[in-house]
């Protein structure tokens, strides 16, 4: 197994986890703070160091298939059975275990997911498509940063707007629409960030303390905007936010330059299952919360106690699903 292989499955197994850690502690933060100031801010503090999982799957495929390689015909194909395999599962759980109508999913299954969490394979099968046309050319770090602050910065949509006497300096308007621009860039930025010489110890130091910065300053918006609201807002949460951005782009160097050496028998298990992980525990964590199998009277031991509970039962329906999928048609 080559180096670049073994950061990007820890970085595969980082994001994993952290798509679970998401999930496991949305309860608690959009419940505001009536459940406890501190309760709220280890939720809300976990959920922001774990918003980048989204866009480093999207910079993981970018590094693979925007390059020399790019996304065949069975990759597609894999994309496409998966994503029909996993909403027809929602659907049997939905009919089964829910009171959702599930022809309701049926009917809107072109244009919106069966469950919440399966909007990424829509995403990701537009990238697998248009990468035979893309080949990211090697450009300079001081190129990147440029890109980064002009299009994820100050002309990003997300951003929230400022103003001086009445004059709107930000977002400026280069006519950048729909989150789908963004995935298409975290694939860029995870190809050219893949092909620098980052592998120096400043680097790295600098890429953990923006990472941390980001997280910080993620976490401290949303308590101030949901103070200001009344209410959960998750103005600072969006994964095409500027924040989430530049923290994306850390953690990605960060282990790219330090986690490209040895890699635990754990964090190669869960980068093989990652798939069946991502697929299986909004299940899980969706019967855990509506069967009140939790323990809400301690938020804290809940949220780790749902987390541990998804993980595990996720992976063991990987295992089952192995078993019976020889071919690997959908894991």
């Amino acid at each position: 197994m080559s180096q670049k292989i073994i950061w990007i499955d820890n970085l595969r197994a980082t994001a994993c986890l952290m798509v679970v850690m998401i999930h496991s502690t949305t309860y608690y933060v959009t419940s505001g703070f009536s459940i406890g100031q501190i309760n709220w801010d280890v939720a809300n503090l976990l959920n922001s160091a774990s918003r980048v999982c989204v866009p480093l799957f999207f910079m993981i495929s970018g590094y693979l298939f925007f390059g020399e390689k790019s996304a065949q015909g069975r990759h597609v194909l894999h994309v496409l059975r998966c994503l029909l395999f996993y909403s027809a599962l929602g659907l049997l759980y939905i009919s089964m275990l829910t009171h959702i109508n599930p022809w309701l999913s049926i009917r809107y299954f072109l244009v919106k997911p069966v469950f919440y969490h399966l909007w990424f394979f829509y995403a990701i099968l537009a990238l697998y498509i248009i990468s035979p046309l893309i080949s990211v050319r090697a450009v300079s770090a001081r190129y990147l940063a440029i890109v980064v602050a002009v299009l994820a910065v100050i002309a990003n949509p997300n951003l929230p707007q400022y103003s001086y006497q009445g004059i709107k300096l930000f977002p400026i308007n280069l006519h950048i629409s729909g989150d789908m621009f963004y995935y298409l860039l975290y694939a860029l930025m995870g190809r050219s960030l893949g092909t620098l010489h980052t592998e120096q110890r400043r680097i790295s130091w600098s890429a953990a303390l923006t990472f941390i910065g980001c997280v910080a300053a993620i976490a401290f918006s949303t308590y101030r905007q949901t103070l200001h609201n009344g209410g959960f807002a998750d103005t600072y949460y969006m994964y095409c936010g500027p924040l989430v951005f530049i923290a994306s782009c850390a953690i990605f160097l960060f282990f790219k330059n330090n986690f490209n050496h040895s890699q635990s028998r754990w964090m190669a298990f869960i980068s093989r299952h990652s798939l069946a992980i991502y697929g299986f525990h909004a299940f899980f964590i969706h019967f855990i919360r509506t069967h009140h199998l939790d323990a809400r009277s301690w938020p804290l031991v809940d949220i780790f106690m749902v987390f541990f509970f998804a993980l595990a039962g996720s992976l063991l329906c990987s295992w089952a699903l192995g078993k019976i999928d020889r071919k690997g048609w959908v894991s």
